[in-house]
């Protein structure tokens, strides 16, 4: 929620003109924006809550945490190189890519290859729509919403009581 709320305040905060469905996330944490503060520490926030919660997720394996961390780590790292530092195309890229592939190394088939391939597919039209230019905003806060929800799903999905015999 960390950053839905970030998004929805720094946008809130900045000039006339700003469009969610067109402007990218990482223009409201870039050199420039108005309280760009506001989504920095939103980037800041959830990526150690993607750390905290690949160091919680025991049930799933090891190789799936680690992409989970490293999501996290490089989601940080966003606000660490904001637009148009060079460096900030690549951490964003990390994060969404690790975000978006960390529940396919899950131990469990089905579900989380589903949510893998789901993933990527967001931020497939992501990537599209940073080339067209259309609705890149709509598209990256799609797949970022997505992959921000996941591991919840995953925490309140993955723990449950044994049946009795």
């Amino acid at each position: 929620m960390a950053l839905i709320g970030g998004w929805t305040l720094a946008a809130y905060r900045q000039p006339e003109g700003f469009d969610s469905t067109v402007d990218t996330i990482s223009a409201l944490a870039a050199i420039g924006a108005a309280d760009r503060w506001l989504m920095s520490l939103a980037l800041v926030v959830v990526g150690v809550c993607h750390v905290v919660t690949a160091l919680g997720l025991t049930w799933v394996a090891t190789p799936g945490r680690i992409v989970l961390g490293l999501g996290g780590v490089a989601t940080a790292l966003v606000a660490a190189f904001p637009l148009p530092m060079a460096g900030h195309g690549v951490v964003a890229a990390a994060a969404f890519g690790a975000l978006a592939v960390w529940p396919a190394f899950d131990r469990r088939r089905g579900e989380p290859v589903l949510a893998a391939a789901v993933l990527l597919g967001l931020v497939g039209w992501f990537a599209v729509s940073l080339v067209t230019a259309t609705h890149v905003g709509l598209a990256e806060r799609v797949a970022a919403g997505a992959q921000a929800l996941w591991p919840l799903v995953v925490v309140v999905t993955g723990r449950r009581p044994e049946r009795p015999r």
